[in-house]
């Protein structure tokens, strides 16, 4: 079994990157499990918190997470051109001590999907994930590319992804990143 760990970037309750996840571990072919996670409860990284506490539960649980998956799947959303700043943060904490980037992030494949009610779909973020997931030693698939642009049209009221051609495109994106991961 393939296990991808999905990060949604998104603190939103109906968030469109959330429901991309939630469709994409419903689509997600035999043989692969997706497990959506967000991060609700991961406080501002602080140095000093740091130093005299160690990392909060909740940060010991998303590094846990994701050292224990064959893959990550960053769902992000786009702030003002660029990575927003909770899901930034996220990945900031994941990464402390220095120490434990190998064991957390180090070769692991990632790859990044996107939902926006923008007509971009988000892929400046994607773009600007790319130095960071160089500095982590993360070994990004490039095989295709999901930004899902003009999102609102594309969901129900309770953020469930229906479009049925986003649904396939993306359907085709995780059985690419489950063959790379699979390499």
């Amino acid at each position: 079994m393939t296990r991808i760990l999905g990060i949604s970037g998104s603190l939103r309750r109906l968030s469109f990157n959330t429901g991309l996840l939630r469709a994409a571990a419903e689509l997600a072919p035999d043989g692969v499990s997706i497990d959506v996670m967000t991060l609700d409860g991961v406080p501002l990284y602080n140095g000093d918190v740091e130093a005299e506490h160690g990392p909060p539960a909740s940060v010991v649980a998303l590094k846990d997470a994701i050292a224990a998956c064959d893959g990550l799947l960053l769902a992000t959303p786009e702030y003002n051109n660029g990575i927003p700043g909770v899901f930034k943060n996220a990945i900031d904490w994941a990464s402390r001590p220095p120490s434990d980037v190998p064991r957390v992030f180090g070769g692991r494949p990632v790859a990044l999907v996107s939902a926006s009610p923008g007509g971009f779909g988000a892929i400046l973020s994607q773009t600007a994930w790319l130095p960071v997931l160089r500095a982590l030693n993360m070994r990004p698939w490039f095989g295709s590319a999901l930004a899902v642009s003009r999102a609102g049209a594309l969901y129900s009221e309770n953020g469930v992804l229906t479009d049925e051609p986003t649904r396939k495109r993306l359907a085709d994106f995780v059985a690419g990143f489950s063959s790379f991961i699979g390499k």
